[in-house]
């Protein structure tokens, strides 16, 4: 891969960035726990990782800003929308994760 330069890379990161938060507003089907069972990760995952970056940079954002930056919405409207109620199965399989990540 050529050399990219800093400003260059930070914009594609924030591209990127964008796309995902984007695609995953759109795909509302997907629930947390499955990314989470699947990735490692989810939506909380994304609005902490944007807050820790912005306490790193000294930028004031709230849990709950962070949170509807990456949901779209406020976070309580979301879940009252969209969230399902998780199966036996996904709570195992998020449970055995967890144990094999501490």
């Amino acid at each position: 891969m050529s050399e990219i330069d800093p400003g260059t890379q930070t914009a594609l990161d924030a591209a990127v960035f964008r796309r995902l938060v984007a695609h995953l507003r759109d795909r509302t089907d997907v629930q947390n726990i499955d990314l989470m069972n699947l990735a490692g990760f989810c939506r909380n995952c994304l609005s902490n990782w944007l807050k820790d970056a912005a306490d790193e940079a000294g930028v004031p954002l709230t849990k709950d800003e962070s949170r509807e930056a990456v949901y779209g919405m406020p976070y309580a409207a979301w879940k009252d929308r969209y969230q399902a109620e998780a199966s036996p199965e996904q709570r195992a399989h998020f449970a055995t994760a967890q144990a094999k990540d501490h």
